[in-house]
């Protein structure tokens, strides 16, 4: 198993089951040893980021290095997770990155996200082996054991 430093988490944001699911599986059959939180809303994904509402008391809890966020989803999107995630302290998250993955084709949600200095990866679904390989590599240093 492959190991990265500061990468011990991959939050799934997608209000999709399914997946959140596939994507679960795909993680981890890349034999890079990380867990997987999914979570189906942007409003509780800002509570586990925040230790907020049901994870108030969960400060033990593996924080992400990778946040893979869907832009379409009820309720709060993507894009409204991002002005909100924005707000939080910038030591908070200072080693997680924010890729963006999307069935979207629509050209305006690309340039938002290259034109978003928190969002370092925009991806179409689904997510596959070597794009998360991929990412793991270009954003965290691997632990030789």
């Amino acid at each position: 198993m492959k190991k990265f430093k500061d990468l011990n988490c991959v939050l799934l944001v997608d209000d999709d089951i399914p997946t959140n699911y596939i994507h679960r599986k795909i993680v981890q059959n890349t034999n890079i040893e990380v867990d997987v939180k999914s979570i189906t809303s942007a409003r509780e994904a800002l509570d586990y980021l925040t230790f907020s509402g049901k994870y108030e008391h969960d400060a033990e809890e593996l924080r992400p290095g990778i946040i893979f966020l869907d832009i379409n989803m009820p309720g709060m999107s993507g894009w409204d997770f991002m002005e909100e995630y924005r707000k939080i302290e910038a030591s908070r998250k200072s080693k997680i990155i924010v890729v963006m993955l999307t069935t979207s084709l629509n050209p305006d949600d690309e340039k938002m996200a290259s034109a978003d200095h928190e969002i370092m990866n925009y991806l179409h679904k689904p997510l596959n082996e070597d794009a998360f390989v991929r990412i793991a590599g270009k954003y965290f240093e691997e632990i030789n054991n």
